[in-house]
């Protein structure tokens, strides 16, 4: 089963989330964020929004399965 990691750091005045894909890839807002919840929200609506990178996550863990 493939991990997906949550990272939050501080940035300015505010916070960050990055999400790393097992392959390495990560996506983060450009945006800062007045809380860690705000900022983690953002970063799962971000993947929500990149429908192919969950597919990609599906085809992955069916490839290891096989």
């Amino acid at each position: 089963m493939p991990t997906i990691q949550l990272s939050v750091e501080q940035k300015g005045n505010g916070f960050q989330a990055t999400v790393t894909f097992p392959d390495g890839v990560s996506m983060s807002s450009a945006e800062t964020y007045p809380s860690i919840a705000e900022a983690m929200a953002a970063a799962a609506r971000k993947v929500l929004e990149t429908p192919e990178r969950l597919a990609a996550l599906d085809q992955s863990t069916e490839a290891g399965n096989s």
